[in-house]
């Protein structure tokens, strides 16, 4: 498993080679889980989430982009089906997201997800207009000066 700020998120281009095999994705929070997806490269697929959220083809993209700048510090967590807590449902990569879904309800997934958790209120809804509507290039300019920022207190 592979846990990263999506601030640090964007900042990589290519899919490190360790993280090829990361098959089950989940966007969060320190306390709420907004979305639990599966993808045969799952870095891939959150970045399609990321792109589609402008353009408003990806529900989760968009929570992320009218949250801006809030929501680059979720969390982006890689998984693969293989890992031994997927054992118990044979490491079958559709049971491994319902056993995710199922542990957390995320917000934004509907299917196999009976109640899932509300937004919670200090979060603008995935249908707000953009606060900022800027471009992709400049949100990772400034996900680039947050890292510099916060690399620069842990020294």
């Amino acid at each position: 498993m592979t846990q990263i700020a999506l601030k640090r998120f964007l900042l990589i281009e290519q899919c490190p080679e360790a993280w090829q095999g990361l098959d089950l994705y989940i966007f969060r929070d320190d306390s709420v889980h907004f979305y639990v997806g599966q993808s045969q490269l799952a870095f891939a697929r959150v970045w399609d989430h990321l792109l589609g959220g402008f353009k408003g083809h990806s529900i989760v993209g968009r929570f992320v982009w009218v949250n801006w700048p809030r929501s680059m510090n979720f969390t982006i967590e890689l998984l693969s089906s293989q890992d031994e807590q997927f054992g118990s449902v044979a490491n079958e990569l559709n049971a491994a997201e319902q056993m995710l879904i199922q542990q957390w309800s995320p917000c934004f997934n509907v299917s196999l997800n009976p109640q899932p958790t509300a937004v919670p209120p200090t979060y603008l809804p995935a249908n707000a207009k953009f606060r900022r509507r800027a471009s992709l290039r400049k949100l990772i300019v400034e996900a680039q000066r947050a890292v510099k920022a916060e690399d620069n207190l842990l020294w």
